[in-house]
């Protein structure tokens, strides 16, 4: 699926890995209080390290990019999509970069790494997104490094989260795909 980036196959799985994570953040959202944004437990990062994995950089990043970009613009986040996109392009060349370097093998130990770097990835990317959120209030940038470094729950249990299902989802995944393409 990786190498091919244009056939029909690999867009209709860009397309589906799209709309499965809208789908899971649109339904699977459990929004918490913090001192900056609106921040919400959700399953989009998970999905999207997923359909990386699967897809490639370019198409999984797309489907990120879809699925997480459209889903802020359509549901009240629009002014900071921007954000998210910038964070799905980073995540997604990170966990490709892994894969990468661990040519391509998807044993266990090598996908539970890269989950786990995804989410600390995903930790890193979300902190400096809610600082930038911050100054765009008006926030001075000491009291932005503050406030976001509390406001930070909801990204700690996405990152937990994405390190300990993107295997379990990745390798069921791969299971139903193979057992389809045969």
């Amino acid at each position: 699926m990786r190498n091919q980036k244009n056939s029909l196959t690999a867009l209709t799985m860009t397309g589906m890995f799209a709309a499965i994570i809208y789908i899971g953040i649109w339904i699977l959202r459990f929004p918490i209080p913090a001192i900056v944004g609106r921040p919400f437990i959700h399953f989009g990062n998970t999905l999207t390290v997923v359909a990386i994995l699967f897809l490639g950089s370019r198409n999984g990043i797309i489907a990120g990019l879809i699925g997480l970009g459209g889903f802020d613009i359509l549901n009240g986040y629009a002014a900071t999509s921007w954000l998210t996109m910038i964070q799905v392009i980073i995540l997604g060349l990170v966990v490709d970069g892994l894969f990468r370097l661990a040519k391509y093998h998807d044993t266990k130990k090598n996908i539970t790494i890269i989950a786990v770097v995804a989410g600390i990835t995903k930790l890193i990317t979300s902190y400096l997104a809610s600082i930038v959120e911050a100054l765009m209030v008006g926030t001075s940038f000491k009291v932005a490094i503050i406030s976001s470094f509390f406001s930070q729950t909801a990204t700690v249990i996405n990152s937990i989260s994405t390190a300990i299902m993107v295997p379990i989802i990745y390798f069921f995944v791969r299971k139903i795909y193979h057992s389809i393409k045969r």
